[in-house]
């Protein structure tokens, strides 16, 4: 039987109701970074750019986990050129996942159809989503002496799914439903202005892990409804950044993440640390830090989005790549319009029509470039090979 302490009012303080006003500034910094992020590119180019950057997502949220699964091995994923090593397969497998329900979440919202993301069925359709293509082995939980097959979508329910995650132990199994349908409801968005939702999009990340409600997986699916978030708060900027880089990163450590948040996991310090079961002063460093890293990653995306520098960029790669001068002008002009006609080369490049139509064929044997059809427009592709050099930094650890 759960005991009296295991009620939902535990996981309060849930919000900032009076936010100090340095926050205030994180969040009105952060509106405008992401407004600006990417402002100048033409919505094909931010898509293809969008693919990219769900690549990196799952990279880094799958360093968060311990797996380095690199960019290439992710590539081969997405192509269904999984590896024979059942490890690496299994891990490919994920990666596959995670950026197929990104995708699904950002094409929701672009439809205007994107549910409450902290409400219970989406969190349990994300949970079902992820693991739908897993293996029985990636299934089965080790509980101590004890397996068992965990079954996705559903919340832990059973004695056998209590967890310890570190130091911290989660509500116990018979109380998760009432724990969510409590964060469910103080999370809502539906009643929520801007500012409040990116606050609660912080806010919340830490309360879902610290319920605990799925017998794996708690990470990715918090990670993806913070994605979510972000994007039903209006700072998604179509795709153009992600949190997981900065939270697998911090802001001066990689070890920022997990300490801020055990940190967020203190109880009440007195009178003076708010109402609530936990303590308010430490949920609300944690969301100046969660904010902070936002604005982090905003600025870094920015930086690498930015139209002069990307152009320039796109200038020196066709160099190395030794492909002749003129191919530059076919990728400022996609970068400028999103995708060009093929019959436009020889106008863009003022070549020949033969020596266009090969300038033409370079770049899409590079992979630089592709289209849909055999003859259709053409517009950019970016692959392990061209990410290193038109994006530094982007995969650091790799």
């Amino acid at each position: 039987m759960p005991t009296s302490t295991e009620t939902p009012y535990r996981i309060e303080p849930c919000l900032l109701e009076t936010p100090p006003l340095d926050v205030v500034d994180l969040v009105a910094e952060l509106t405008s970074l992401t407004e600006q992020l990417g402002a100048r590119l033409h919505p094909d180019a931010s898509a293809s750019l969008a693919d990219m950057v769900r690549i990196m997502n799952c990279y880094y949220s799958n360093l968060i986990e311990g797996h380095n699964t690199i960019p290439r091995d992710i590539e081969r994923a997405l192509a269904n050129e999984l590896d024979n090593d059942q490890t690496r397969r299994n891990l490919q497998i994920e990666a596959r996942a995670h950026i197929r329900v990104q995708k699904l979440i950002d094409e929701m919202h672009t439809q205007n159809a994107l549910p409450e993301p902290a409400s219970c069925d989406f969190l349990q359709w994300l949970h079902t989503e992820f693991y739908r293509d897993a293996s029985d082995e990636m299934l089965v939980i080790k509980q101590g002496q004890q397996d068992f097959k965990m079954v996705p979508g559903e919340f832990r329910s059973l004695t056998i799914h209590n967890v310890a995650v570190g130091r911290h132990l989660p509500p116990s199994s018979e109380t998760v439903t009432d724990f969510m349908r409590h964060f469910e409801q103080r999370y809502r968005f539906e009643t929520m202005g801007k500012g409040s939702r990116i606050l609660a999009m912080a806010a919340a990340h830490h309360r879902l892990a610290y319920i605990h409600p799925f017998p794996d997986g708690n990470g990715r699916v918090s990670r993806l409804m913070s994605h979510a978030m972000g994007l039903k708060a209006g700072i998604g900027s179509f795709g153009l950044w992600s949190i997981s880089r900065g939270l697998a990163r911090g802001l001066n450590s990689r070890q920022e993440y997990k300490q801020m948040m055990d940190y967020a996991d203190s109880p009440r310090q007195g009178d003076l640390d708010g109402r609530g079961n936990l303590s308010q002063k430490a949920l609300t460093e944690f969301v100046r830090w969660f904010l902070a890293v936002c604005i982090d990653q905003a600025k870094f995306m920015t930086s690498l989005f930015e139209f002069d520098q990307l152009a320039n960029r796109l200038k020196i790669y066709t160099e190395k790549q030794g492909l002749r001068p003129e191919a530059f002008f076919i990728l400022q002009r996609i970068l400028l319009q999103g995708e060009m006609p093929r019959g436009e080369a020889e106008r863009v490049t003022g070549l020949k029509e033969r020596s266009a139509r090969m300038v033409l064929a370079d770049l899409v044997k590079d992979g630089i470039v592709n289209s849909q059809t055999p003859k259709g427009p053409i517009s950019l592709r970016f692959t392990s090979q061209s990410i290193d050099m038109l994006f530094p930094r982007l995969f650091a650890e790799s």
